[in-house]
């Protein structure tokens, strides 16, 4: 293989002459030639071969509060990359430009390379984000394990679709945490995602959690598509249920993107997004892309007081003492 983007994938399965990616979960099944539902993934010469490795196409030091991780290190800084693709058809993608491209040439970046610009870059971490994530599965690996090896924390903002096998090894390897977007319920997700289970994605929540992996969740609240109560009690009740009070919901607002054309998330639906999921009993709910407002900060569960003051992607004041309310002593969920 000349072409240095092009690397055999790691988790395939012969059936006859054709091949299985066990990457994500629509476990495409493809002939000699023929290229997976996201394009990232090809049978060529009966081996199912990845057509973007170290192929970044989007790269820069961004907060850790953009992920948006707010209850991991905050104020700290992640190198973040991008490639191409993504396995869902979400209709409203806000990173179009390289989620719903076709593979192209972007920056080579090997792992090694990435590790030390984050270094160089005086960065605290990584983060695969942007695309989805899980399509740069092997890439991912090595720089996590190298990442880990100089100290820094690891990091994906993903749609939370891949295998078991594959989120298995991306633990294994140094993923530390993660944002999951929960799209919606059931039926919104099958239809607007093309097909997708959204129970596979509970699932990888679910086994994230379990090993260790600090979780955060993502929901979008869209207009005609999530936005009506039941969708969004169904998730905040399934998130306190399945992942633990303690795991923070952010609540984000949607804008015109891509090719979809409903009207911006009115601030009003957000706050009451908010409030369906304090109801619901979980004890951090922040709103997303509505800088400046006050439930972008973290306030202790007991007593109310404000503990991390935010504004925008920046940390405005930490009041944390050792990880715990300064007025009443309550432990908070966050990793610093």
């Amino acid at each position: 293989m000349t072409d240095p983007f092009v690397r055999e994938a790691l988790l395939q399965e012969r059936s006859g002459d054709r091949i299985r990616c066990l990457t994500c979960e629509r476990r495409c099944l493809l002939k000699p030639g023929e290229t997976g539902w996201c394009r990232t993934r090809t049978n060529q010469d009966s081996t199912l071969v990845t057509l973007i490795y170290a192929n970044v196409s989007t790269l820069s030091a961004n907060p850790i509060e953009k992920k948006p991780l707010y209850h991991f290190f905050p104020g700290s800084i992640a190198l973040t990359a991008g490639s191409w693709g993504c396995n869902f058809g979400c209709p409203w993608c806000q990173n179009w430009e390289s989620s719903k491209s076709a593979p192209r040439q972007g920056r080579y970046v090997t792992p090694r390379r990435f590790v030390d610009l984050a270094l160089d870059s005086h960065c605290q971490g990584t983060s695969i984000s942007f695309n989805e994530p899980t399509l740069s599965l092997e890439w991912s690996l090595e720089v996590f394990r190298l990442a880990r090896e100089q100290g820094l924390y690891n990091t994906f903002v993903t749609n939370g679709y891949m295998t078991a096998q594959a989120l298995d090894l991306l633990i294994d390897a140094g993923l530390d945490a993660m944002n999951v977007d929960i799209k919606g319920d059931e039926d919104a997700v099958r239809k607007h995602c093309k097909g997708v289970d959204v129970d596979k994605v509970w699932r990888n929540c679910c086994q994230a959690r379990e090993r260790g992996v600090h979780l955060e969740v993502t929901t979008l609240v869209i207009p005609g598509v999530n936005e009506d109560e039941e969708s969004l009690r169904g998730i905040a009740r399934r998130i306190g249920t399945e992942l633990g009070g303690e795991t923070p919901w952010h609540v984000s607002g949607y804008y015109l993107a891509y090719k979809f054309h409903a009207p911006p998330t009115p601030l009003t639906a957000l706050e009451r997004a908010w409030q369906i999921g304090k109801d619901e009993g979980l004890e951090y709910v922040y709103l997303g892309n509505v800088a400046g407002h006050r439930l972008e900060n973290t306030y202790c569960p007991d007593c109310g007081r404000l503990l991390i003051e935010r504004r925008g992607l920046s940390v405005v004041q930490n009041n944390l003492a050792d990880n715990s309310c300064p007025g009443c002593g309550r432990a908070i969920a966050i990793v610093t």
